[in-house]
Order: structure tokens, then sequence, then C-alpha cells
């Protein structure tokens, strides 16, 4: 669960201490600036972005009976990040896997990718997609439905 959380507060953690630096300085408007900037970062890079995850089993039976897609994805990854993004509200009706937290989730990843954890891998009718277009995902969203 830490491993999830180190990306993000290592951010805040950097932003506040350049901003105590400029506050000292008498640069109270870049700290301000830079403090923000630090802290949006962190939570763009946090758990707390993406829909809740499932482990990779669920998400299977569930893709099996309602035909949605499975993402699976890590923290820290800004691929992942652009998707979800990108996705917009329709990202909550997929099913999210986080590989750093499913053992299952993960070795689905190597599976698919020769070994390799690449995310976002994105499984559509049991056929998995290595960080594929936002748009093609959100057109097999929509077929799904």
């Amino acid at each position: 669960m830490m491993r999830l959380w180190v990306l993000p507060i290592l951010l805040a953690l950097c932003g506040s201490a350049i901003a105590i630096g400029l506050f000292r300085n008498e640069r109270p408007g870049e700290a301000v600036a830079l403090l923000v900037l630090f802290l949006l970062l962190a939570v763009m890079n946090s758990p707390l972005v993406f829909p809740r995850s499932i482990g990779a089993v669920e998400a299977q039976r569930r893709s099996e009976e309602d035909g949605r897609p499975i993402v699976f994805w890590r923290p820290g990854c800004v691929f992942c990040l652009r998707l979800r993004i990108r996705l917009g509200h329709n990202a909550r009706r997929m099913y999210w896997v986080d590989i750093w937290r499913d053992p299952e989730g993960a070795a689905a990843v190597r599976a698919a990718n020769d070994g390799n954890e690449t995310v976002p891998t994105v499984v559509v009718a049991g056929r998995p997609h290595t960080n594929p277009d936002p748009t093609w995902v959100r057109e097999q969203l929509r077929r799904s439905v």
C-alpha cells in the first residue's frame, strides 16, 4: 500500500521544501504557485484520480458478464493517467486493476506483454491491447454497453 503513495508524498514534500525556501527569501507569490503546482502533481499521481481498483479475477468475471473492458494500470504511470483523463467520466464504467496491489493482475499483464509489466494494458473481449489510443478505448466501451 505504501508503494502507491511514494511518488505523491515525495512530490508534496519537495513542493513544501521549495515553498519554504521561497517564503524565507520573501517571494510568497512564487512559493504559493509552486506549492499548488506540486500538490496538483501529487494528486494526479496518486491512486485518488483513478476509479476504485478491483482484483483481476473479479474484473475478468465481471467483464465476461457485461463485456466491459478491463484496464490494468499502476500509480505514477503517465500513460495510465493520460488514458484516465482522456476517458473522463466514462472511465468509471470500466474495470480498473492496479497491478501493484494485485499479483494476478501483474501476472496477466506480464503474460500479455512478453514478461514486461507494461501499462496501461486494456483487455477487450479477452484480447489485451498495450497502451491503446484513448479514443479507441472509448469506442470499445460504447460497443460493450
